[in-house]
């Protein structure tokens, strides 16, 4: 991981960018600490896909959860619908 300061960004920024493509993450500080990450498409992309992957994990993991609710009140009603068919 790379450091550099926003005015070296701008006299540098062929080199800077060849680092960045061949994998080198750069840090540019900013005044106020206001900084910026400067990374290649495919380490963007890399991170993209897996935000994706947890996203998609997450509504896996609650459409789970719903199922096994839905699972235990159909169970509630077929033992319901058992005791009412003996009764009667």
């Amino acid at each position: 991981m790379l450091e550099v300061k926003s005015m070296d960004v701008r006299d540098n920024f062929k080199s800077l960018c060849n680092k960045v493509s061949n994998g080198e993450t750069l840090i540019i500080s900013r005044p106020k600490n206001e900084n910026v990450v400067m990374l290649s498409e495919y380490e963007y992309n890399e991170m993209m896909r897996a935000k994706r992957n947890a996203d998609y994990l997450a509504m896996l993991d609650k459409s789970m959860a719903e199922a096994k609710k839905m699972v235990k009140r159909i169970n509630e009603l077929v033992n319901i619908i058992t005791k009412v068919s003996i009764i009667a």
